[in-house]
């Protein structure tokens, strides 16, 4: 039996090469696939708690690749690697690499010109890695994860709370996020902001 999974609003489905990525063979619904990537991805979160990030390599492709690793590797053989599918979110695959680059290189620019202050940026930063889709699954989760890393280890302010709350459940949680993430696509980015801080 393969694995079955049940898409929420906002969620990347998987093709079939990318499902046969799964290290878990034992894993054949979606509350175990989510249950096994919560405890990876606690184990991230260890990881950066207890680590010291310099704040030029957070801001490099390197470590974007190394994050996703560090939070889905015991789930998924293509952890860390960019997808090389369309999907139904996200721009072409074949334009990741430039399009992470130029983010990358403007939120430097944002940083070193003060352009908006730590929580915008963060978000900003946030959203469009999010747009970007860089990997196959885990992008929402990856990307709250780097906008809390960019507030704490680089302007040295306290991670967002997130509702303080697991979003992969279908709720008002993840309706109010969903709403705050298309709300930013049209460019008002504050619903997010007072999402993440709440």
């Amino acid at each position: 039996m393969g694995l079955e999974l049940d898409y929420k609003d906002g969620q990347t489905p998987l093709n079939e090469e990318e499902k046969e990525g799964l290290k878990i063979k034992s894993i054949t619904t979606q509350g175990e696939l989510d249950e096994f990537e919560q405890l990876n991805i606690e184990k991230a979160v260890e990881w950066t708690i207890h680590t010291k990030f310099k704040s030029e390599n957070i801001l490099t492709e390197k470590f974007i690749k190394d994050l996703h690793k560090k939070m889905y590797s015991d789930v998924w053989k293509w952890a860390g690697d960019f997808r090389t599918t369309e999907k139904n979110m996200g721009i072409s695959w074949t334009k990741i690499g430039i399009e992470l680059k130029n983010l990358l290189d403007d939120t430097k620019y944002w940083i070193e010109n003060k352009t908006y202050l730590p929580e915008e940026i963060a978000i900003k930063f946030k959203h469009r890695i999010v747009s970007i889709h860089c990997f196959p699954n885990g992008n929402g989760r990856h990307s709250r994860m780097m906008a809390d890393i960019i507030l704490e280890s680089i302007f040295g302010k306290e991670i967002f709370s997130w509702h303080q709350s697991n979003m992969v459940k279908a709720n008002e949680t993840r309706k109010k996020y969903i709403n705050a993430l298309k709300k930013a696509d049209n460019g008002d980015i504050a619903p997010l902001i007072k999402f993440a801080k709440n």
